[in-house]
């Protein structure tokens, strides 16, 4: 652990910090895989719409089942608090890259649905188990560098699925066939990751929702899943629905759609290293809250008008987002006890998902009346709100984790 005594510092501070622990290493290999496989159905869904003859209320029913295979990820979390966090990492690797190889072969849309629920599931369960991971493997000093090198990790893996669909547009189902590539990975996996030494220090190891119902872990987990799913009633159409907006409402290509995605993931990096100062000098509580609510904001300004509000709203979006990762994410992180994170971030993870499936079915019904962007522009109200109501929970500073 003395490699991660101090906190990094700056973007090459995260990659050292990741390069002197083979285990943040690894989980962020994981958390890579898991984002190239989640952004391909956001940059694909024109393509997808076009092939199936699908319009906006159908692809937006289609997010909302989807939404509910966090749901299904749950039980697999559960797993992680009760068996520990490799367990899970394993098998979620190797079933969404088996997911994608189905995807990739969908004769329709019900069957890439199909395929993308179980995918989903899979990959709400590992991202909330490294996430769990991040956290206990770091100092308290070093928790927000850590899930900062996992959201780079991730924005890595998303930038990637970026880059290349420009490459092979239309062709979504390459992409989807790339994603199986964890298949390759998942040895190394084997090999070399090893177990969280905090999970490992449980004297017991029953915990999960059993424990999270008591004081005052109960009513916790109730505010952040209700800040979840209001932030993601938001998030879900908005991430979703963003290359076809761009597409349709102002006639963008799916190269400028990409070039404007490439500038965010870029623009974000300053945001990561912001955060992971902060969260180094113990600012967690009003921090996070101003910024998840900032962040609300740009995302629906992204959706208020042209291609200039299109790029400024994007940038500004993962700039914020970028710099709460590492404030937020240690300071809900250090709310829970070892033996029920990683159920905790699951569970929230799943309210997350019914609130952008509400979010999704909502902006499918408020499109024809209203247009696609003013429909999203709305949401971003419940995004603020939840982040607003991040406020009922108490404050941390750092320090030991709770068993």
């Amino acid at each position: 652990m003395a490699a991660l005594a101090a906190e990094a510092s700056g973007i090459k501070g995260l990659w050292r910090l990741a390069a002197r622990h083979r285990g943040l290493a690894l989980a962020g290999l994981a958390v890579a895989l898991v984002s190239f496989d989640s952004s391909i159905l956001t940059l694909a869904l024109p393509a997808i719409g076009r092939e199936f003859h699908a319009g906006v209320p159908r692809l937006a029913a289609v997010g909302a089942l989807l939404a509910a295979g966090s749901l299904l990820g749950l039980p697999l979390a559960a797993r992680a608090d009760r068996f520990g966090r490799r367990r899970v990492i394993l098998a979620g690797v190797a079933g969404f890259s088996l997911a994608n190889l189905l995807s990739a072969a969908a004769p329709s849309l019900p069957w890439l649905a199909a395929s993308r629920l179980l995918a989903v599931a899979l990959e709400t369960a590992v991202a909330g188990t490294a996430a769990a991971y991040a956290v206990e493997e770091a100092t308290a000093g070093g928790r927000g560098s850590a899930l900062s090198f996992l959201a780079i990790a991730g924005g890595a893996g998303g930038g990637l699925s970026v880059v290349l669909y420009p490459l092979v547009a239309p062709n979504w189902r390459l992409l989807y066939a790339l994603g199986a590539a964890g298949l390759l990975v998942l040895p190394l996996l084997v090999l070399h990751l090893p177990e969280s030494r905090a999970w490992q220090k449980l004297e017991s190891k029953s915990g999960g929702l059993r424990l999270l119902r008591r004081p005052p872990w109960g009513r916790r987990l109730a505010i952040a899943a209700l800040a979840a799913a209001l932030a993601e009633a938001l998030y879900g159409p908005a991430n979703l629905l963003l290359a076809l907006f761009g597409q349709r409402e102002l006639h963008l290509s799916p190269t400028a759609i990409s070039l404007v995605f490439v500038a965010a993931g870029l623009g974000s990096l300053p945001g990561f290293a912001a955060g992971s100062w902060l969260a180094a000098k113990g600012y967690r509580r009003l921090p996070a809250v101003a910024l998840a609510v900032g962040t609300a904001i740009a995302a629906g300004l992204s959706f208020a008008g042209g291609a200039g509000l299109y790029l400024a709203g994007n940038l500004l979006w993962t700039l914020l987002a970028g710099a709460n990762v590492a404030i937020a994410g240690a300071w809900l992180g250090e709310l829970f006890p070892t033996r029920g994170r990683a159920t905790a971030d699951t569970t929230a993870a799943v309210a997350a998902a019914a609130g952008g499936a509400a979010g999704l079915l909502l902006v499918g019904v408020l499109e024809p009346p209203l247009g696609l962007g003013r429909g999203v522009l709305l949401m971003s109200g419940a995004g603020a709100a939840g982040g607003l109501l991040l406020l009922l929970l108490p404050g941390t500073r750092g320090g030991r984790l709770p068993d």
